[in-house]
């Protein structure tokens, strides 16, 4: 689909969607007639929330990933919509403060941009720091949830 940040690619089963990821080509990518229904509803969701019609995902989601890696993806849905928190304090919600390197890479490592808000998460001091699909979808994704310029 195609958003204000650039091109999305949306993946998934008929019972979960697997990925939401930013799309650096531009090669056309079309549905198959078959698609799944629920890619659909994750494209209008996701127009919605461009849209600040919403503010939640409610499709099903699923990634694979490690025990530490499912805590951490599960704990950065909890973070509300137009705010942010720190590596640190992310670290310190999964129980391990020394965690805080393998917290960052775990959010580099999550396929359900914006859906899991991993782009909620900033460096100490408000620094905007590593975001997979560059800083400035970052920074444009935390404006458009704040309703204006954060920095």
């Amino acid at each position: 689909m195609d958003s204000p940040v650039g091109r999305i690619g949306i993946r998934g089963t008929t019972e979960y969607i697997t990925a939401v990821l930013f799309e650096n080509d531009t090669q056309e990518h079309v549905a198959t007639p078959n698609a799944a229904p629920l890619l659909y509803t994750a494209k209008r969701q996701l127009e919605e929330y461009f849209r600040k019609e919403r503010k939640v995902f409610d499709f099903p989601i699923q990634q694979p990933g490690t025990a530490f890696q499912q805590l951490v993806w599960h704990n950065l849905l909890t973070i509300p919509f137009g705010e942010t928190i720190t590596y640190l304090a992310l670290a310190k919600r999964v129980g391990n403060i020394k965690s805080i390197r393998a917290v960052g890479t775990t959010n580099g490592k999550n396929a359900l941009a914006i859906v899991v808000p991993c782009h909620r998460v900033i460096g100490s001091g408000g620094v905007l720091t590593g975001y997979a699909g560059g800083l400035w979808r970052k920074q444009w994704l935390l404006d458009h949830e704040k309703g204006g310029l954060l920095f």
